[in-house]
């Protein structure tokens, strides 16, 4: 089963400074989504010429107030896959916890031994939503 790295996501409290520090590093903005709904932004950024290998900065509107103290600036790990239901029923066929079922054929969340949140995502369309996916609900958090 093809595997592709998507991306690294961090939460950040202050998207202004956190994007003025990658600058210094020599990262540039790629990429960007607003989210009104969700009232949150994403920024990705990348070094000049390597743009498939981004950093996610995840801004909450709102604030985050667990912003340093929680350890939730690391988010997760994200890989796209050929077919999220075929991953998923792989995964849990040898024990790994679906923590978010990929239920929109598009996005699945597991945890890794060490308990880090890895994100699913399905390469191209979503998939048509299928059982025993679609109704199942979520197991712990991701």
């Amino acid at each position: 089963m093809p595997l592709r790295y998507l991306h690294v996501m961090v939460r950040v409290l202050d998207l202004e400074a956190s994007m003025a520090f990658y600058a210094l590093l020599g990262l540039k903005e790629v990429r960007r989504s607003d989210n009104a709904a969700g009232r949150f932004t994403l920024v990705y950024l990348a070094p000049p010429g390597q743009e498939d290998a981004a950093l996610e900065l995840t801004f909450n509107w709102d604030g985050d107030p667990g912003l340093p103290a929680d350890s939730r600036h690391f988010g997760h790990l994200a890989y796209g896959v050929d077919d999220i239901y075929a991953m998923c029923a792989r995964l849990a066929a040898n024990g790994v916890t679906i923590n978010r079922p990929p239920r929109d054929g598009r996005m699945a969340f597991v945890r890794s031994p060490d308990n880090i949140s890895i994100e699913l995502l399905q390469n191209g369309s979503a998939l048509k939503p299928a059982e025993p996916w679609a109704s199942m609900g979520n197991t712990g958090h991701w």
